[in-house]
């Protein structure tokens, strides 16, 4: 490895007809053109070069040692051009994670991409698990709520808004709440990725009042969309992510629970691996999911 700056000096004094030629254009002083290439023939025993004031010659030994060197430089400046394409251009498979729920969203934000890059590939890993993102490859990952300790970087893109949600139907069943005291006695689904059966709610009113409760899910799951979908059958309340209800209140198959108290949002955050240097398909998927998942029906910045 040692060898291969004096290679690429040898290979361009060769190119270039002349040491001073070779020392303009590589940066570097004649003298210290010449001395790497003194230091590369007496680290082989091997003359390359016949030198003299007026010109130089290539030995037997230069000249098929030349070809070898020439080809490394080559290789060396395709690397180059690839590193500047890959930093400039989405290119390649951009591997992207996400929970399932925000599979629709993805498509929607990274069609546009996918379009204007022809060179670009695509995998989604969308699982509501928490896989490993060096084992799968994981160049960008979409996390919701609060982040394991962790070595990759992660960036805040917003905040979704959780709404309290029921069925009209299971409303009428069982009576609408009026109070948070009420919840108590409602059937519960909750997404829960732990053990622990318990779910804890703390609701703050328009007016800054605070409660909280706890209460034990009739049906927990780690699906957010399963969950969704079971309410919308009339199963129970639960607590559904404000971008994910829109269109489910909007055409009155779900029915917000007491709309003036709010509870946490939930942090919505890009990880990657590093924080610099970041190649094309990760900066501009990140900027066209940040901007997408910003727009959306109750995200907050």
């Amino acid at each position: 490895m040692d060898d291969l700056k004096a290679m690429a000096i040898f290979a361009a004094v060769v190119r270039l007809g002349s040491l001073s030629a070779a020392a303009r254009r590589l940066g570097l002083s004649t003298s210290a053109v010449s001395q790497q290439l003194r230091a590369l023939e007496r680290s082989h025993g091997v003359t390359l070069l016949h030198r003299s004031t007026r010109k130089l010659a290539l030995t037997d030994a230069g000249a098929r040692v030349y070809a070898e060197c020439a080809a490394m430089v080559e290789a060396a400046e395709r690397a180059q051009q690839q590193l500047r394409a890959t930093r400039e251009e989405p290119s390649g498979e951009l591997r992207l994670a996400a929970p399932i729920g925000f599979g629709p969203y993805l498509a929607t934000a990274l069609t546009p991409l996918l379009a204007a890059h022809a060179a670009l590939t695509l995998r989604l890993l969308v699982d509501d698990a928490m896989i490993d993102l060096l084992d799968a490859r994981i160049d960008l990952a979409i996390r919701v709520g609060r982040l394991p300790d962790s070595s990759w970087v992660a960036r805040r893109i917003c905040a979704m808004g959780l709404l309290l949600c029921a069925a009209p139907d299971y409303l009428a069943r069982r009576g609408e709440p009026r109070s948070p005291a009420e919840l108590r006695s409602h059937h519960w689904l909750s997404q829960n990725r732990s053990d622990t059966a318990a779910l804890v709610i703390r609701l703050q009113h328009a007016s800054g009042d605070l409660h909280e409760l706890r209460v034990e899910p009739r049906v927990s799951s780690n699906n957010q969309l399963l969950l969704q979908q079971m309410c919308i059958s009339g199963l129970g309340i639960a607590l559904i992510g404000s971008a994910d209800a829109h269109a489910d209140l909007q055409q009155g198959r779900l029915v917000q629970v007491l709309p003036d108290w709010q509870t946490r949002p939930l942090e919505v955050w890009a990880l990657t691996p590093q924080r610099d240097a970041q190649p094309a398909k990760v900066r501009h998927a990140l900027l066209a999911l940040s901007g997408h998942l910003r727009a959306m029906p109750g995200m907050r910045d």
